[in-house]
């Protein structure tokens, strides 16, 4: 739990955001040491209880530094990075235009078993400030990793990603 505690710390996730990013990222998991067929990722109410008693204790900013003094004896430190996803921007498949014809920026696409029509808006976020530093849009049935390189600005140190971006260089 407080590995758990450290990545939502770090990525600034609220308790539900915690509980699907251990779900969607696997090196969260690994992070966390969670074997999704041993265990589930603990629940949202589980992880603000765990939050609640390490503030209660006053526990939370004397582990906080106690890694961060940890990580800088050893040579390392939490760094700067990009946090990448993407989202699919649905769009209308009727063809109720002047040329009775669909927009050809748009197309299909598939996630999971729902069928989708539309564009995708690919997401570059800062992991430290949390702040949008670039975006890029393309039809739907384009790849997430087909657009990594747009979406890096050169100076990461980290990438964070879904299985989308697994295998990326």
């Amino acid at each position: 739990m407080l590995r758990i505690d450290f990545l939502q710390h770090w990525f600034a996730l609220s308790d539900p955001a915690t509980e699907a990013a251990l779900y969607d990222t696997p090196a969260m998991r690994c992070f966390a040491q969670i074997d999704l067929g041993q265990e589930p990722v603990p629940d949202a109410s589980t992880r603000c209880q765990c939050r609640h008693l390490l503030e209660e204790n006053n526990l939370g900013v004397a582990l906080f530094d106690a890694v961060a003094v940890y990580l800088e004896e050893n040579g390392m430190k939490v760094s700067k990075g990009t946090i990448v996803d993407a989202t699919i921007i649905n769009a209308p498949t009727a063809t109720k235009n002047k040329s009775k014809t669909r927009d050809l920026d748009r197309h299909q696409t598939k996630k999971g078993k729902q069928w989708y029509f539309g564009m995708k808006a690919h997401i570059g976020v800062d992991s430290k400030t949390k702040l949008i530093h670039s975006v890029v849009a393309t039809p739907a049935h384009v790849h997430d990793s087909q657009v990594l390189g747009d979406l890096l600005h050169g100076e990461e140190t980290r990438l964070w990603g879904d299985n989308a971006y697994a295998g990326q260089q």
